[in-house]
């Protein structure tokens, strides 16, 4: 059985071709450009995350604590089940996370990293800072040994409207190389991003009170004292 084509078929072959080569070349380049921007493309030419950075709010508090149960252990030591509140960006009664962590004693460390954004990114010219909860520890554990709170490399929850207008592959970008700055503080100084190495703050935990944490005039992370529960 042999097949039939019209005439203007074949006329159109040639131009079809070309067209689908086009289509084509256009569908590779944009997958190769967001699959190799890069973080200087991002911070750079992105409108999308520099009006996002832009809008940042000043925050006041950006999580809570409090203790689940304390008790004596077969060793006889005193054990702290603590629950841990995260807080969405802005948006102190909004919880996005909550998570539990047991350690030893009743005096807990908690430890962040703050990026902060120069007057550049910002439309009010003030200075914008994100902070990003690390670990949890107690005074026998080394830091390097405490328990994670956000996976180092990962979109922290409390941020995620902050990149959530940027492709996955952005998104993955962005928060390697803001994770990144624990290693290398200044990695993004000409970009007026940089880091304040690990502000650590520690506090004695009670059962029955709500632990605050604020943030001072100078940026830093501080507890405020337990409110009765």
């Amino acid at each position: 059985m042999s097949l039939f084509f019209p005439k203007f078929l074949y006329k159109a072959l040639p131009g079809l071709a070309v067209l689908g080569a086009v289509v084509l070349a256009g569908v590779l380049a944009y997958t190769h450009y967001f699959s190799s921007t890069t973080i200087h493309q991002l911070l750079t030419e992105n409108k999308t995350l520099s009006s996002a950075i832009a809008n940042l709010s000043i925050e006041q508090d950006i999580g809570r604590a409090r203790v689940v149960k304390q008790r004596v252990n077969e060793d006889g030591e005193l054990e702290t089940t603590l629950r841990f509140i995260q807080t969405a960006h802005g948006k102190p009664q909004e919880i996005v996370n909550e998570q539990e962590f047991t350690v030893r004693g009743d005096v807990v460390h908690f430890d962040a990293l703050i990026i902060k954004f120069d007057e550049q990114w910002v439309r009010d010219g003030k200075e914008r800072a994100l902070y990003l909860w690390r670990r949890v520890y107690d005074e026998s554990t080394p830091p390097e040994s405490a328990m994670a709170i956000e996976t180092v490399g990962k979109l922290p929850e409390r941020y995620f409207a902050l990149t959530k207008g940027l492709r996955d592959a952005e998104k993955a970008l962005f928060w390697d190389e803001m994770w990144n700055l624990g290693h290398d503080p200044n990695r993004l100084e000409k970009y007026g991003i940089r880091a304040v190495y690990g502000n650590a703050v520690y506090l004695r935990m009670v059962p029955d009170r709500l632990y605050h944490f604020k943030i001072n005039a100078s940026g830093q992370i501080f507890p405020e004292a337990g409110t009765p529960i």
